[in-house]
């Protein structure tokens, strides 16, 4: 064996080592973005669903502070963010509000108590 060709030999395996220790960091470092991924992910769903909750409330014509009253824990301005962006797209595309048909102030339950005691007093 020659001495270049040993030379060649050290610099290529000193090479493939300090790449192997390279893709060795890498691959260590993929799960510390895994750690905060959940709290990331729930933070994004909730900054959604309090936008959804503002968008909701403006094509329901609901003003804002209602709107805040009636959903303590959502963060406010998601809420704001949603609305203001479906008071946008209601402006641009002319749209009405869209009335609720059930009455908020009523649970649920009695509203369909109420349907049955009518439907009752049909017979």
């Amino acid at each position: 064996m020659t001495h270049t060709t040993f030379k060649t030999q050290i610099y290529f395996s000193h090479l493939v080592f300090l790449l192997a220790l390279a893709c060795c960091g890498l691959i260590s470092g993929c799960d510390k973005g895994d750690a905060n991924k959940d709290s990331d992910r729930e933070l994004s769903l909730k900054e959604g669903d309090a936008r959804a909750t503002g968008s909701a409330c403006r094509q329901a014509g609901r003003a804002l502070e209602d709107c805040y009253k009636m959903n303590p824990d959502s963060e406010r301005a998601s809420v704001f963010a949603g609305w203001r962006d479906m008071n946008d797209y209601m402006r641009e595309n002319k749209m009405e509000d869209v009335k609720p048909m059930l009455d908020n102030k009523a649970p649920a339950s009695s509203a369909a108590a109420d349907a049955k005691d009518k439907s009752a007093g049909k017979k």
